[in-house]
């Protein structure tokens, strides 16, 4: 932080007066012009809230897809797909056993195995031939949409979080005031909360593990040079099974926090795909840190989009991407 505000003192002093402003509008009782200008304190409240935890939700979506794409040069367009598979294993689980904690080691494994195959199968015969791999990926995803399709139809599916999650949660945030003068605070979702936690251990477990243990260091030696690193004896295939395996374990994952977030449908995966795309490209290839910036700006896109200009929310996640490529082609957090 030091660093880039020695190098870009003007865009420091305006960041640090934009959060001084959104701290300000979060805990203060906003006066009548505010309210008259953009509404009530409590839907923008809730839309920073849903922002947040639906960047949340990216992120485990586009952390596993930034190490299958930013970091292994992979270029696997069924990872939407993956996603929903893992909703739906999850949801399948959730139903059968009554456990809703049971149905993320499930999906996990289950997924991480199916990924398993892809690398070995797929991958690992296509390397460094990118557009054999998009072709191929495309039309695994065709499949794997219609084999879901024909197995749970199309119907929508809502895991159940268990009794201690359901119910909302008080907050210390104020949203306004009685006549009597008694502070009304808000309530949020339980499970969004735990859930958002929950991601926030993720990234910095996957950011510990990339950077400060002997296997993120082969990680990304094998990035750089995989020949070099071969002819030292490290075994990268098995590492990068491995990786991809991780990779597509955290988007079954994600399909069950998606399932209990929202819903799980058919087209899901073709939307989680764009988000992961969109938030990579936000964010930097190959970076946990980017990953975790995109979906957390994408995520608050979203929702204020669709809070006061629904008709051009999605125009505003594309507009982001498009200025992002314009002036930082490398993404936010990514590498020169």
């Amino acid at each position: 932080m030091r660093a880039f505000a020695d190098r870009h003192p003007f865009w420091s002093l305006v960041i640090l007066v934009l959060a001084a402003v959104l701290l300000w509008m979060i805990f203060a009782i906003w006066p009548d012009w505010l309210e008259d200008l953009i509404g009530r304190k409590k839907v923008f409240l809730n839309a920073l809230f849903n922002g947040i935890t639906l960047g949340g939700l990216y992120f485990l979506v586009a952390s596993g897809f930034t190490l299958i794409f930013g970091l292994m040069r992979n270029v696997n367009l069924a990872h939407g797909s993956l996603y929903l598979l893992g909703g739906y294993l999850g949801y399948v689980t959730a139903d059968v056993t009554g456990y809703w904690l049971l149905a993320f080691p499930v999906s996990f494994i289950l997924v991480g195995a199916f990924g398993i195959l892809l690398q070995i199968f797929v991958f690992r015969r296509m390397e460094g031939q990118d557009l054999r791999q998009t072709l191929v990926t495309i039309g695994i995803s065709i499949v794997m949409a219609d084999l879901m399709l024909w197995i749970w139809g199309g119907d929508f599916y809502n895991i159940s979080p268990p009794e201690w999650l359901s119910g909302p949660m008080s907050t210390f945030f104020v949203t306004g005031a009685k006549s009597s003068g008694e502070l009304v605070y808000m309530k949020y979702p339980m499970v969004r909360i735990v859930i958002f936690a929950a991601s926030v251990v993720v990234g910095v477990g996957m950011w510990l593990l990339l950077n400060r243990t002997r296997i993120g260091m082969l990680i990304r030696a094998g990035v750089d040079d995989r020949d070099m690193l071969s002819a030292t004896g490290a075994r990268i295939q098995l590492v990068f099974v491995a990786v991809f395996a991780f990779g597509a374990g955290l988007a079954g994952v994600a399909g069950v926090v998606g399932g209990t977030f929202q819903s799980i449908a058919p087209g899901e995966d073709v939307r989680f795909l764009l988000a992961s795309l969109v938030v990579v490209i936000v964010g930097g290839m190959g970076s946990i840190q980017g990953a975790a910036l995109g979906a957390l700006i994408i995520g608050m896109a979203e929702q204020f989009g669709s809070v006061y200009f629904p008709t051009y929310a999605v125009v505003l996640t594309f507009l982001i991407m498009v200025a992002v490529l314009a002036f930082r082609p490398q993404g936010l957090m990514g590498r020169n």
